[in-house]
């Protein structure tokens, strides 16, 4: 991936959120801790991942975003651990008149305290992970256009309602699906900074949801699921058989050992934003999967149809990419990338505001050496 070159930022997008102090389990404002984005119309969809909630910000006229309202999802779809319960939103897609939301379906492990003087008490408080349920969503929510480009999420729009897979205060439908995998099934139980499984990327074209893995990463290949789901009932999706006696394909990248931040369909392709996985640090990369949309059946993605696009610039402790989305505005082929842990100089805590960095993977490519 090293044939690349850095991809600078064409133009930085501002995004304000209004003050965050009421959701006071939060330990950094929303600006900080962004984990998800998608764009409709003049609206963009954002999530933190430490909330049950979306967040909606609106296209100002001097091309920033703003006018912030914040959605909680427990009103909309129904969480097993209610509104308190952690969702771990790392993936957001508008397609078709619908707004889906993917939780990481991972376990995470207690952390030791830094200030722990006993050693074996903080060795011991590591023992402990947790499976929280409300992480394991997976689901769409309707969206009314409620003024010209302004999308509203809402629970009920005529014969559209919100729809999930089923959830379970034990085991998802998606980790029974998978429990057996000879790939996937060891790392149900494994925490996601520990190479255990972690969903961050989420692509959907119609019925077609792709769900892109952090972790596990497999002998230096990403893995990409591919479902197709129909609704069930008033609030229920179900995915079908569609290989063999799966209800998934599995699609496998080298990605040189970097797992998936985020995915974006541009056609029939499929736009990869890839970084480190577990806690690591280190640069990320936009790779373009082609043909993505016309692949029917599982198996290793031939190298040749895997392509660097753009190298996003690295910096230790800060600005980790963690969205990105199509952005035609700025010139074909340009791409808004959101970040997590965003460097101080792209931030104004006085109006909780953070700048988006807008890039062109096509000038990158054309620097190639």
């Amino acid at each position: 991936m090293s044939d690349t070159s850095l991809a600078e930022a064409i133009a930085q997008v501002p995004l304000t959120f209004s003050d965050w102090k009421p959701l006071r389990h939060l330990e950094d404002p929303l600006h900080k801790d962004l984990s998800a984005v998608t764009r409709i119309g003049d609206c963009l969809f954002l999530a933190c991942d430490e909330t049950a909630s979306v967040e909606r910000l609106q296209h100002l006229d001097d091309g920033s975003f703003g006018h912030h309202q914040h959605f909680a999802l427990d009103a909309l779809v129904d969480l097993p651990a209610g509104a308190d319960g952690e969702m771990d939103i790392e993936g957001l897609c508008a397609d078709e008149g619908f707004l889906w939301i993917v939780g990481s379906h991972s376990r995470k492990r207690s952390k030791p305290k830094r200030d722990e003087n006993d050693r074996s008490e903080a060795l011991q408080n590591m023992e402990e992970i947790e499976r929280e349920p409300n992480r394991y969503f997976l689901g769409r929510i309707p969206l009314v256009e409620e003024a010209p480009g302004i999308f509203t999420p809402t629970r009920s729009d005529g014969e559209r309602q919100s729809a999930w897979l089923k959830l379970g205060k034990k085991r998802s439908a998606l980790e029974r699906w998978l429990s057996e995998d000879p790939h996937l099934g060891p790392f149900l139980n494994i925490p996601s900074k520990e190479n255990g499984f972690d969903v961050e990327g989420l692509a959907v074209k119609g019925d077609r949801v792709w769900l892109g893995l952090r972790g596990p990463v497999l002998r230096g290949h990403a893995v990409v699921l591919d479902l197709e789901l129909t609704q069930k009932g008033q609030d229920r999706l179900k995915a079908r058989r569609i290989d063999g006696e799966r209800r998934y394909r599995k699609h496998l990248l080298d990605t040189r050992g970097l797992g998936i931040r985020d995915m974006q369909f541009a056609g029939d392709d499929l736009l990869l934003l890839v970084g480190p996985t577990m806690s690591l640090e280190g640069p990320a990369f936009v790779l373009r999967w082609r043909g993505a949309a016309h692949d029917d059946s599982s198996g290793v993605i031939a190298p040749e149809r895997i392509e660097t696009v753009a190298e996003l610039p690295y910096q230790l402790h800060v600005d980790h990419p963690e969205g990105l989305e199509l952005w035609p505005e700025a010139g074909d082929g340009s791409l808004l990338i959101i970040y997590d842990a965003p460097a101080p100089e792209r931030t104004d805590p006085d109006t909780f505001t953070v700048r988006a960095d807008v890039i062109c993977p096509r000038q990158a490519e054309d620097g190639r050496s």
